[in-house]
């Protein structure tokens, strides 16, 4: 069942669940790592990536699901290309569900598994869907117990501070200035910093850097759709300078915060 004790109702929705359509004709995604699970369905042709050291391909009608953290890439095996639907599930969102359970981990990067496949598309579906938030809850609710089926692995939970790490992940979300350290978040959590690092990853898949990182780059994000230029989001969002940015842009994305920013890379993407 789920529960918010952890996360407001307001959090648990589809609207913080970021949605992608792609194509890709030619070129690739050079390797990247989200912190977010990603929960994608080939709509067509052959979908090609490396990922935990195999090289793995899904045809239509197949899921990917990729652990957070975990470093990926995407190319082409033929002309024709490849198209995709994704959704970037925020692990906290996963936890709301798991209540404090090691997040499930499939080894495997692509599945047929049909409950997996059926639960990851009604996921994404739900993410499309306008005012549906608890439609989107009983979507993540049949997509996580689908997981932790394939998971294989016994959901049993470990001693984590859940209460501070939610307060360190309020706060990081706020996209504190420059300058943040552990030392800092200690005392937010009011605990030792380093035991704070293992339980952020713990419950949320990333370290408690990497996760400010996604955070200012969704923050520049949004101000390149509001028009500012490249240099100007780079810095209102906290990062040194444009290069800075545009180097973590990548490892982050796969591709450049320039080619990203074209409205026709929305869905189309041919490198």
């Amino acid at each position: 069942m789920l529960s918010n004790s952890d996360i407001e109702d307001n959090d648990l929705h589809r609207s913080k669940v970021e949605l992608i359509e792609v194509e890709l004709r030619g070129g690739a995604f050079s390797p990247h790592r989200h912190d977010t699970y990603t929960i994608a369905v080939t709509t067509a042709g052959i979908q090609s990536f490396n990922y935990r050291g195999d090289r793995w391909r899904s045809l239509p009608g197949q899921a990917i699901i990729l652990h957070p953290d975990e470093v990926h890439d995407g190319y082409c095996c033929d002309e024709t290309g490849f198209s995709y639907r994704a959704a970037y599930l925020p692990p906290a969102h996963v936890q709301t569900v798991i209540g404090g359970a090691a997040l499930p981990f499939l080894a495997e990067g692509v599945s047929t598994d049909s409950d997996l496949v059926s639960s990851a598309l009604r996921l994404i579906a739900m993410c499309s869907a306008e005012n549906e938030p608890f439609g989107y809850q009983d979507a993540l609710q049949q997509l996580v117990c689908a997981m932790q089926r394939c998971d294989g692995g016994s959901p049993t939970k470990r001693t984590v501070n859940r209460e501070a790490v939610m307060r360190v992940r309020e706060f990081l979300d706020s996209v504190p200035e420059p300058g943040t350290s552990l030392e800092q978040l200690e005392g937010i959590a009011g605990y030792d910093r380093w035991q704070l690092s293992r339980d952020f990853r713990a419950l949320l898949g990333t370290s408690p850097y990497r996760y400010l990182q996604c955070r200012r780059l969704e923050r520049a994000r949004q101000l390149l759709r509001n028009g500012l230029s490249m240099a100007a989001a780079a810095h209102e969002a906290g990062f040194a300078d444009q290069s800075h940015f545009g180097r973590i842009f990548k490892r982050t994305f796969g591709i450049t915060p320039s080619a990203w920013h074209r409205p026709e890379q929305l869905r189309t993407i041919i490198l």
